[in-house]
């Protein structure tokens, strides 16, 4: 029997209050758009995109999420508190009655379409290799990794982090009204992409240094390629 996670778009609310079981059970709609049932794979339907929520790690009755799961979104964007006008927007218009008139604005094709779109969107080889750059950097493995790396880092990004980069960046380009992707997008997308990627070790934590601290010695650290090379 089918259950919710057969659907376009799912939304895992509180993702890390649910139990690791759970949590891995996402994994394979999320890598492979299929699930497997007692041999029995169901394909999901496209698109199919997974939004979650979570709590700050520090609350009781939260699970940290495992890497691998991490991995498989996008991105990882932070949401502060309101604006004091932005909450009084909140309030008043969520305590008033409303008469909600819902009216599609894009289909599923439609969005496939844009997909395909942001895919085609050339990409310069010196701003791929930065970001691959950018991503290699973050891991103290590899040669010529920046000391603070090896200092506060126990695994690095993933290849995933450089594909989502670089896809990224395309799609903000197309979003600005550009036709091909720069040295800026990937930057203003680092934080994003490889914030969930990064993991730190105790001397980083003793010492309150966040991944986004990280990221920021990282981007000021590995030089900006340029046009050519």
């Amino acid at each position: 029997m089918k259950g919710p996670i057969f659907a376009n778009i799912l939304l895992a609310d509180e993702i890390n209050r649910t139990p690791p079981k759970t949590q891995a059970a996402l994994l394979e709609a999320m890598e492979e758009l299929q699930v497997t049932v007692q041999g029995t794979t169901y394909e999901m339907d496209r698109p199919f995109f997974v939004l979650a929520t979570q709590n700050p790690i520090e609350l009781e009755g939260t699970y940290p999420l495992p890497e691998a799961q991490l991995d498989r979104f996008m991105f990882n964007i932070i949401i502060e508190y309101l604006s004091e006008e932005d909450e009084l927007k909140v309030v008043t218009t969520t305590t008033a009655l409303q008469d909600v008139d819902l009216v599609r604005s894009v289909t599923g094709s439609d969005i496939l379409e844009f997909q395909r779109l942001v895919r085609r969107v050339p990409i310069p080889a010196h701003v791929a290799r930065y970001a691959v750059s950018l991503v290699r950097m973050s891991r103290p493995s590899t040669e010529n990794a920046p000391d603070f790396i090896r200092d506060w880092v126990n695994w690095g990004a993933s290849p995933r982090a450089a594909q989502y980069l670089v896809l990224g960046a395309k799609a903000r380009a197309l979003l600005a009204g550009r036709f091909n992707a720069s040295i800026e997008d990937i930057q203003a997308l680092a934080y994003p992409v490889m914030r969930h990627r990064i993991l730190t070790n105790f001397h980083a934590e003793s010492q309150k240094v966040t991944t986004d601290d990280i990221i920021r010695r990282l981007l000021e650290a590995v030089p900006v390629p340029r046009s050519g090379l």
